[in-house]
């Protein structure tokens, strides 16, 4: 039996939160979009012969750090220190989020003062994220995950016997 990717997408769970309004989950897909746009953009300027490189290692380390914070699991699977999850576990609200995506965008644009690049798109879909979250925050909306990847405990999940073949 194959495995791909599509067993692990809940495409009924995406249509659920386009349509839920909840902005929370609008920040999160736009966490997933910002750890591939900081990881890319960030190895793409370090072609740079300017201080932009020093950028560019800062939205790698970025991309690294929302990876963690969007999903969750990972703290679980990945060997980490235990003062990393704790930092990390810090931005379960959507008030700390919006801040974290906050500060993390300020440090992009401030990379603009040294020349401007594609790290401006980095930026962009920082303070995006973090828009997203502030609205959350002020209509009071719940902290919510997306239902975007299934849930493990779901019937359909693949189980580990099928992983197990896959490898």
């Amino acid at each position: 039996m194959a495995l791909s990717i599509t067993q692990f997408i809940n495409t009924a769970g995406m249509l659920k939160d386009l349509k839920s309004f909840n902005f929370s989950v609008y920040g999160r897909w736009f966490g997933y979009i910002n750890v591939i746009l900081c990881v890319a953009l960030g190895v793409a300027n370090l072609f740079h012969v300017n201080a932009v490189i020093a950028f560019g290692i800062v939205s790698i380390v970025q991309g690294i750090v929302i990876l963690f914070i969007e999903v969750p699991f990972l703290l679980r699977i990945c060997p980490l220190s235990d003062n990393f999850i704790e930092f990390i576990k810090k931005f379960e609200t959507n008030g700390y989020r919006s801040l974290f995506y906050f500060v993390m965008a300020v440090v992009q644009y401030c990379s603009c003062a040294l020349m401007v690049t594609s790290l401006l798109v980095v930026a962009i879909g920082l303070t995006i994220s973090s828009a997203f979250y502030a609205v959350a925050l002020t209509k009071n909306q719940e902290f919510q995950n997306t239902q975007f990847i299934k849930n493990p405990t779901d019937d359909d999940f693949p189980r580990e016997a099928v992983v197990r073949e896959m490898l």
